[in-house]
């Protein structure tokens, strides 16, 4: 019942206040200002409201609140995990508006958007470390590996990378709530075996919010969620798998968004090394584009490789 109330409260809030966002936004034409290194024929969707983000996280935060109220689950763990949520939207949002305000793609430098996701990941460790969760990983094949302090390190790298990871995936309409969705989807399931109820609320709720957010943001997309909503996505997607124990899970749970990042870098080495690119542009996304995929096509399959994984990930663990 709280999951029903949680995930139905989020998508309700969602549904009614996306549309006066948009409209907010065309008021005053504003919107995102696409790449120029990007496919050209994105270049249309120049001027679509973003930062949507902005309107899913609210509703994530009060269904959470007022559903963990309810039914006594607004836990240290559920209150982490939206303040991971908040924290890296509020980068985010910092980093759209000042592209707004400058009519340009380029935000935030990629130093201060680090140094926020750090003191952001050095306060969620801080906290989950004082209220008992494991210091280590559980590496399928091999065993436990006890981190001590290095686990630090790990959940920095964790929610940073996953953060960014989800970042460079938001390139397509409806690519990345589809995603999210998923693998928000896959570990309330998992958080339920484990009888981990905040937890799982948490994933309901955002996927209550993303099935709201695919409505306006499917192909043409009405509004995108903007670096708020990915990096906000991509931290509180780690944070949940760190919370359950289950980190390196994530690597199938969100293998699209693994396979997105590695695709960067391997262009970006392949090209300083030796002057030749490895696909015909990165992310991945954008070179199946190039091979004249259409975005509904790359979309399908990329969703189909993440729910692959997400039931792999699934049967594994039962």
């Amino acid at each position: 019942m709280s999951n029903l109330l949680a995930g139905g409260l989020s998508a309700v809030i969602t549904l009614i206040g996306m549309p006066s966002f948009i409209h907010y936004f065309r008021a005053r034409n504003e919107g995102q200002m696409i790449r120029e290194e990007g496919p050209k024929w994105h270049q249309k969707k120049s001027g679509t409201p973003t930062m949507g983000g902005l309107v899913f996280i609210v509703a994530i935060i009060v269904a959470a609140i007022i559903s963990g109220l309810a039914f006594h689950l607004l836990t240290t763990n559920l209150v982490m995990l939206l303040f991971v949520l908040l924290e890296f939207g509020l980068i985010g949002c910092w980093d759209d508006s000042i592209k707004l305000l400058k009519r340009q793609n380029e935000g935030f430098k990629a130093w201060q958007k680090l140094l926020g996701q750090i003191i952001g990941g050095l306060i969620f460790y801080w906290v989950i470390k004082e209220t008992g969760v494991a210091l280590q990983l559980s590496i399928p094949g091999i065993g436990i590996w006890h981190l001590g302090g290095w686990y630090a390190l790990f959940v920095i790298f964790w929610l940073v990378g996953f953060s960014n990871a989800v970042n460079l995936s938001d390139g397509l309409d409806g690519l990345v709530a589809g995603l999210s969705t998923i693998a928000f989807a896959t570990y309330a399931i998992i958080a339920a075996k484990l009888n981990q109820p905040a937890v799982m609320l948490f994933c309901w709720t955002v996927v209550g919010a993303m099935l709201a957010f695919l409505v306006f943001n499917h192909k043409p997309a009405k509004v995108f969620m903007g670096d708020m909503g990915s990096l906000a996505l991509g931290g509180a997607l780690g944070a949940v798998s760190i919370i359950l124990n289950q980190e390196l899970s994530l690597l199938l749970v969100g293998i699209v968004f693994v396979l997105e990042t590695l695709s960067v870098i391997l262009q970006v080495l392949s090209f300083k090394l030796t002057g030749r690119r490895i696909f015909k542009m990165s992310p991945i996304h954008h070179h199946f584009e190039m091979l004249g995929w259409s975005e509904w096509k790359v979309d399908t399959v990329f969703w189909i490789v993440g729910l692959i994984g997400a039931l792999i990930t699934l049967i594994s663990i039962w």
